[in-house]
C-alpha cells in the first residue's frame, strides 16, 4: 500500500555545538539532528536552498520522508521542527525522527476520482467540485496508502462523497472524527430552470402592482 515516499538528501555534519552550527550555517547549510529509533542522534546539515524550497512547497512537517545520508542507511523521518531566525524567518535548525514501521503517523493523503463517465449527473451537465484534495490520515509508517480513491458511478448533480464512503487501510483513520464531505456534484454555474424564470418574472410584476398602488395613495 505504500507510495512513493520523497527523497530528503542530507550530509553528515561533523562536530556539535553552536560553533559547528555557526560553520555549517556560514557555508550555506542548515544544521539539523536525526533522533530516535533507539539509535544515537546523527548531526546533519541540508543546503539552505534545498531546504527553504521544500518548506515553501508546504505541509514539510506533515511529510514522511526517505533521509538518505552518505554512509548511513535509508532511514523515514518525519520533521517534528524547524527553529527560524526570529527577525528573517528562515530555517536555522532542523529536528528529525527516526520512524519505525509500526509508529503511527498523521499524513496528507491524495484522493484519486474514477468513473467520472459513469457518473449521470456528470453526463447531465454537472460539475465534480473537489472539497478536499488530500485528506489526513493516521496511518502506520510501514503501510502508508499512496492514495485513497472515490467511485463516482452512479452519483447524481447534488450527490456528496464523504469519507464514510471510502474503504480504508486496516489501522488507517481519519483525523477528523466526523463524516466530512470530499467531492460533490455541483449543478452547473448560471443554470435556471424554466420555473425558475417564470417565477422570476410573476415577482417582478408583483412588484409593479405594489409600486402603482402606493403612488395612486
Amino acid at each position: 500500500m505504500a507510495g512513493e515516499i520523497p527523497d530528503l538528501v542530507a550530509l553528515e555534519r561533523t562536530g556539535t555545538g553552536k560553533g559547528a552550527a555557526r560553520k555549517a550555517r556560514r557555508e550555506g547549510m542548515v544544521p539539523g539532528v536525526v533522533f530516535g529509533g533507539d539509535k544515537d542522534p546523527l548531526a546533519i546539515q541540508i543546503p539552505f536552498n534545498v531546504l527553504f524550497k521544500r518548506l515553501k512547497a508546504g505541509r514539510f512537517k506533515s511529510t514522511l520522508w526517505n533521509l538518505k545520508v552518505e554512509g548511513q542507511e535509508d532511514v523515514r523521518v518525519i520533521c517534528r521542527d524547524v527553529q527560524r531566525d526570529i527577525v528573517k524567518d528562515l530555517p536555522t535548525h532542523l529536528d528529525l525522527m527516526r520512524l519505525r514501521r509500526t509508529t503511527k503517523i498523521a499524513l496528507f493523503i491524495p484522493v484519486e476520482f474514477i468513473n467520472e463517465e459513469e457518473a449521470p449527473g456528470i453526463k447531465k451537465g454537472g460539475v465534480l467540485t473537489v472539497v478536499r484534495p488530500e485528506v489526513e490520515l493516521v496511518c502506520t509508517a510501514g503501510d502508508i496508502p499512496e492514495k485513497i480513491t472515490i467511485d463516482l458511478t452512479g452519483m447524481e448533480i447534488n450527490d456528496v462523497a464523504t469519507i464514510s464512503s471510502v474503504v480504508l487501510p486496516e489501522g488507517t483513520k481519519p483525523t477528523i472524527d466526523r463524516d466530512f464531505v470530499i467531492a460533490n456534484v455541483s449543478a452547473p454555474t448560471g443554470l435556471v430552470t424554466d420555473d425558475d424564470e417564470e417565477e422570476g418574472e410573476v415577482a417582478a410584476d408583483e412588484v409593479e402592482v405594489v409600486g402603482k398602488e402606493e403612488a395612486e395613495e
